[in-house]
């Protein structure tokens, strides 16, 4: 995901936190600089434009009983209808392609985890993408290729944004809050190394002596576990702003000199992720629960506001970026308004998605380019908007739900469906 992410699904998974660090005095040189407002955070989500959602198929492919569920293979597909009059021409359409035209690189030397593809099964779209018109493109994706539901189709849909908040390279008076690189100690282990049925698994942690254990936790982190180490790429003004662009899992700093620097995932550390959006709904602190809900009631009350952001022990660390961006999961920079987020194991990533909603705005054509810590699941994505005031207000209110087809190379269905 961008690395972490989900602005609208902050009810089931909003988890990752930062809080600021100890107070440092005004510098004996001079007044404090004058920082960048931070963008407002007030405002309510944008009002969503309905929608009627096409149904969901009746599954005609059952599971095939010997396969693994945790893979689109394993779930059972269902052949989707001719996508040729589903595709919407338009701005969206076109965004995709491009996003498409981006992935197919490395789509095509990639190992599909959901068991829907071969890379080779790429090659003719990919090759045809390179040269298409942008103006054609529902034409394009109704040439080269075709649907299928996985499982019974029943999709799920929040959003997230590249958030803007001040923050600066060094600490200064109104910079407290660190922004951590990733530790050089923090190791990742892949257990399928040590045992097959482990196969795809891994954890993180730390060497302490001769033992391998959990890497410190976020409040640990928050006290200073990790201070004085060279560690702080920069420093954020706001805690509850960086807490929202950790969610993010990449964002932009707006410097005091009216510069920008780029930040994005660089891995977190290990530690359970725990929905505090689900948790402060369940003990009656906010009632609808976006994004703008969530981030007043921790505004008006910032002690509780940070041992609730405690509660969840994990915590992410950043990179600069530089050039395109910001990157997703695929390993090319993610598109607004045409990239989702999605599980691997059920979709092929650069996969194009058609999504069928109650909420109008993400309706049609996407391109499955990122993953995320709460994105799981068959038909579970987050649809990524860019960054200004717009797409925090629609990311920050997305939750729809409706339908979701993946779309396949013409003849990747034959082969999954022959005896």
């Amino acid at each position: 995901m961008i690395g972490m992410k989900s602005a609208g699904a902050l009810l089931a998974a909003l988890a990752l936190s930062a809080c600021a660090g100890g107070m440092i005095p005004p510098s004996a040189g001079g007044p404090a600089p004058t920082r960048p407002a931070p963008p407002a955070t007030s405002g309510q989500a944008t009002r969503p434009i309905p929608a009627t959602p096409r149904p969901t198929l009746p599954v005609d492919l059952p599971a095939d009983p010997a396969l693994d569920k945790s893979s689109a293979a394993g779930l059972g597909i269902t052949r989707g209808p001719d996508i040729a009059a589903l595709i919407p021409s338009g701005e969206r359409s076109r965004r995709a392609l491009a996003a498409f035209r981006l992935s197919c690189p490395t789509l095509m030397r990639r190992a599909d985890q959901s068991g829907l593809t071969r890379g080779s099964d790429w090659n003719n779209a990919c090759a045809a993408v390179s040269s298409w018109p942008d103006a054609s493109a529902s034409e394009f994706f109704a040439r080269y290729f075709e649907a299928v539901q996985v499982g019974d189709g029943a999709a799920f849909v929040t959003g997230y944004y590249e958030p803007e908040i001040a923050g600066s390279r060094t600490r200064q008076p109104g910079y407290e809050v660190p922004i951590y690189r990733r530790p050089t100690d923090l190791i990742d282990v892949d257990l399928g190394q040590f045992s097959e049925s482990l196969k795809g698994r891994t954890i993180r942690g730390k060497v302490n002596g001769t033992k391998f254990v959990p890497y410190d936790e976020r409040g640990q982190i928050v006290a200073g576990s990790l201070a004085g180490r060279g560690l702080e790429l920069a420093w954020a003004a706001d805690p509850v702003e960086f807490f929202f662009l950790q969610v993010q899992g990449s964002g932009r700093l707006l410097l005091p000199d009216g510069g920008v620097m780029r930040i994005g995932y660089d891995g977190q550390n290990g530690r359970d992720y725990t929905g505090i959006g689900k948790l402060m709904k369940d003990r009656g602190l906010i009632q609808a629960g976006s994004m703008q809900d969530i981030m007043a009631y921790l505004r008006a009350n910032p002690a509780e506001g940070a041992a609730i952001m405690n509660e969840n022990k994990s915590f992410v660390f950043f990179r600069e970026l530089t050039g395109a961006g910001p990157i997703g999961a695929l390993g090319v920079a993610v598109t607004p308004e045409a990239t989702v987020a999605a599980d691997p194991k059920f979709v092929p990533l650069g996969a194009p998605v058609l999504l069928s909603l109650d909420r109008a705005e993400p309706n049609g054509i996407w391109i499955a380019q990122d993953t995320g810590g709460a994105i799981k699941g068959a038909n579970r994505f987050d649809s990524f908007w860019g960054a200004g005031a717009r797409a925090r207000g629609i990311a920050g209110g997305m939750s729809a739900r409706g339908s979701a087809l993946v779309l396949l190379p013409i003849g990747s269905l034959a082969r999954l469906t022959q005896p």
